[in-house]
Order: structure tokens, then sequence, then C-alpha cells
């Protein structure tokens, strides 16, 4: 007997990666595209989410139908909106959406004790697992020295990027200490001799590159490397949607994207 498709709902859906996860919809059989929310005023509002096809966008939850999963890519208003209606109906969300204040922070927090909830700065498997090894590794190798080198395209507005320094951070816990403490992100000029303990970031910026993330762990005598380079953007798509799958009948709490790699469906 075949299962049903999942039910899904895309917070953010005339966004970068919204785009990206109607693509990979279309030819998806696990998943039923079931709402598909723009920002009010987004002039995607009302237009068929698909030609041929009878769904189209919206601009709030009032209409969603029942749904076994929502995949935010949105704004902070947009994604305290996509978890209300979440909390509401004891849907599994996940999210990838930045640059939220403290007190949607703390919502997020509390969430986790009525549905499951996956957030993730990076969707990539491979950068899940390249973030194990490190942890490992850190964890293994404590007196080694550690470099992190980050490359992305010119238009990029940060740095080091989040993916890069949750890399770090990850390290830094496995080693019993914090980034805070430990972060070195910029050098210039006479430095001096490297702090015994503390991780280096370094930014590359230029042409069209989507992500390289590389993990320098240094001895005497010896290097280990651990790297992940991106050549598609759409693979961020593909990890949202395999942590919705994974996420749907999971008890309530913070999961992560470690977890989906550990025990795949």
């Amino acid at each position: 007997m075949t299962a049903a498709p999942i039910r899904l709902a895309i917070n953010g859906a005339s966004g970068r990666m919204g785009q990206a996860l109607l693509s990979l919809l279309r030819r998806d059989a696990r998943f039923e595209l079931a709402h598909a929310l723009v920002s009010p005023g987004s002039v995607h509002d009302g237009e068929p989410v698909w030609l041929g096809q009878a769904l189209r966008h919206a601009h709030d939850w009032s209409q969603a139908p029942a749904l076994d999963a929502v995949i935010d890519f949105s704004g902070p208003a947009g994604l305290a909106a996509a978890l209300d209606h979440c909390l509401a109906h004891g849907v599994p969300l996940v999210t990838g959406t930045t640059g939220l204040d403290a007190a949607l922070q703390s919502r997020l927090e509390t969430a986790g004790a009525s549905i499951a909830l996956l957030r993730a700065a990076n969707f990539s498997l491979g950068v899940a697992l390249l973030t194990r090894l490190l942890r490992e590794a850190a964890a293994a190798l404590p007196d080694w020295d550690l470099e992190i080198v980050e490359a992305h395209h010119g238009r990029k507005q940060d740095a080091p990027s989040g993916t890069a320094l949750a890399l770090g951070q990850a390290a830094a816990t496995a080693r019993g200490t914090t980034l805070d403490a430990t972060a070195v992100c910029s050098r210039e000029g006479r430095t001096g001799e490297r702090a015994p303990g503390s991780i280096g970031f370094a930014v590359v910026r230029g042409g069209d590159i989507v992500g390289e993330h590389q993990a320098l762990l240094i001895g005497p005598g010896e290097r280990l490397e651990l790297g992940h380079r991106a050549t598609d953007r759409a693979i961020f798509a593909r990890g949202a949607l395999q942590a919705a799958l994974w996420l749907v009948g999971r008890a309530p709490g913070h999961w992560q994207l470690e977890d989906v790699i550990a025990s795949p469906r």
C-alpha cells in the first residue's frame, strides 16, 4: 500500500528558496503542495502557483487546509504567523528564516514543547555531516589549531557566513568552550603569535560561488582538512524537503538536520 503524500505548506513561496522548493515539489510524489504563502501586497498574491493548476498563492493562513508540515523561508513577520498556525493546529515546522529578534527567538524556544520544530542556517545535508565530523575531530584533537575558510559569491552581505560560524560553534562546544571566547575573525598588521585554542576565520568573496566551507585542523607535522563545496543551490531546497519528510510524526521538540542524516527515512 502506497503511503499518502505529505500535505505541505510553503511560507515565502515567491522568494529564492520558495521558488526552488516549488520547482522540486512539482515532480516529487512524496508531497502534495496544499498551501503557498507570499507576503501581503505581493504581486504573486492570488496568482496560480503553477500554470494550469488550481492552487493559488495566498497571503495569510485563514484558508489553509489540513497540513502535515510547514516549510518556512520568509521573514520574521512571516515566520511569526506560520508559528501561530503551527501551534494552533499541532503542525511540524521547518524553518530557515534568520534575522529574528529576541522575542521571536524566545517564542521558538518555547514552541518546542508543543510541536516538532527544526531550524537550520544551512539545509545542505553535506554540511550537516561536515558539522558532525568537525565536532568529533575537534574533540579528538583538542590541542590542534583550527582555521575555518569560507567562500561565497560577491553579492553576499555578511562575513563570516552563518554556516562558518555554526561550524566554529560546533567545534568550540566540542572543546568545552564558546565561539565568543575563541573566535578570531580578522588579522591585520603585527598580530603577534596565534593564541592557543583560538578558532580563526578567513573569508573569500567573488564571482558566483554558491558556497564553500573548509575546516583545517593543524598539528605538528600534519594537517587534517574537512570540507564541503556546494555547486547547485537546489541542494538547500532538497535538504529542507528531506527535513519536512523526516519531521512528520516526530515528538515535539527541537530537532536538528544532523538528526535527519542520523536516521533517514
